[in-house]
């Protein structure tokens, strides 16, 4: 395996391969880096996920925090059992009110740890591996004008043993095809709601965050609209597993996440549907790209356009 890591023009999208330990111990300087796992009564996993990086990941990570959101059950006990800091949100400045969304636990750790490169993990892991860390910190060393970095990989489905690289359905039914519509440089990114990621301390402190599950979209919009397309990388983590949620749980991600794009196609000055990126209006087609498991990608017009009310035809 070769210790050197990729050209700066091949950071867009690299494979957690390519971030071996050593490679990213070279790298690291005299950056401080924090994994940071947001969890909600997850005492079935948590332990497992905490325990690989600690005993893996040891010379890399300077700081292992568990963000304990409002858990009822033995999530913070296993934790603080492997090693992880455990500190939970209504903690941690209470005076600013305690919330239980995965966006408020990521908020708040900003005031619980001084790294200078954070790595979001999910507690729900049953199938991954800290690879999953070295992938989604190595292109922030090695290039500082990366801030962000997306990981994607193979979801293992609730049926027998398949795969698919396929995002989850909030992912594919309504994050991707607005970016496709309003984003269109951010086509290419495979799972923008991919919930392991990280970014940069300096630029998540400028960022507004929601409190729920729009946390990944509105950090995507925000990284693109201040560093470009130049900012954001991605990562093949190869193959993960975790718990699914049911329809009516998945309605209410949706909403919040359509609810943070919205916020950032108005408030950046975005068009609508009628005005596109280039002035004119979207359409009447728009290209919606997908990548397959041999991770080629294709491309499908996929057409928007109306027809004009009947009465005006005569």
């Amino acid at each position: 395996m070769s210790l050197d890591p990729p050209d700066a023009a091949d950071l867009w999208a690299t494979s957690s391969a390519d971030w071996p330990l050593d490679v990213l111990l070279g790298l690291k300087g005299s950056n401080r880096v924090a994994v940071v796992i947001p969890a909600r009564n997850e005492e079935r996993t948590i332990g497992g996920v905490v325990h690989s990086i600690r005993s893996e990941l040891s010379s890399l990570v300077d700081d292992l925090v568990v963000m304990d959101s409002l858990s009822s059950d033995d999530t913070a006990r296993m934790a603080a059992h492997e090693g992880a800091r455990v500190c939970s949100v209504a903690d941690v400045r209470p005076d600013l009110g305690v919330r239980a969304g995965k966006g408020e636990a990521l908020w708040k750790s900003q005031f619980v740890t001084t790294a200078d490169v954070v790595a979001f993990i999910d507690a729900d892991l049953t199938e991954w591996g800290p690879h999953f860390v070295r992938g989604v910190v190595g292109p922030l060393l090695a290039d500082a004008r990366v801030q962000l970095c997306r990981g994607f990989y193979d979801r293992v489905l609730d049926v027998g043993d398949a795969v698919t690289l396929e995002g989850g359905r909030v992912t594919e039914l309504v994050a991707r095809p607005w970016l496709a519509l309003f984003r269109p440089d951010l086509a290419e990114v495979v799972q923008p709601l991919a919930g392991e990621w990280a970014i940069r301390a300096s630029m998540l402190r400028e960022l507004s965050i929601p409190m729920g599950y729009g946390v990944e979209i509105a950090t995507l919009l925000d990284v693109h609209a201040r560093s470009g397309v130049r900012g954001v990388a991605q990562v093949d983590l190869g193959r993960r597993a975790h718990r699914h949620q049911n329809i009516h749980d998945l309605g209410a991600m949706a909403l919040e996440v359509l609810a943070a794009a919205d916020r950032r196609r108005s408030a950046t000055g975005y068009p609508s549907i009628e005005q596109g990126p280039g002035g004119g209006p979207v359409g009447p087609e728009v290209e919606l790209r997908s990548m397959s498991e041999a991770r080629q990608w294709t491309a499908r017009e996929i057409c928007i356009d109306e027809r004009p009310p009947f009465a005006t035809m005569f």
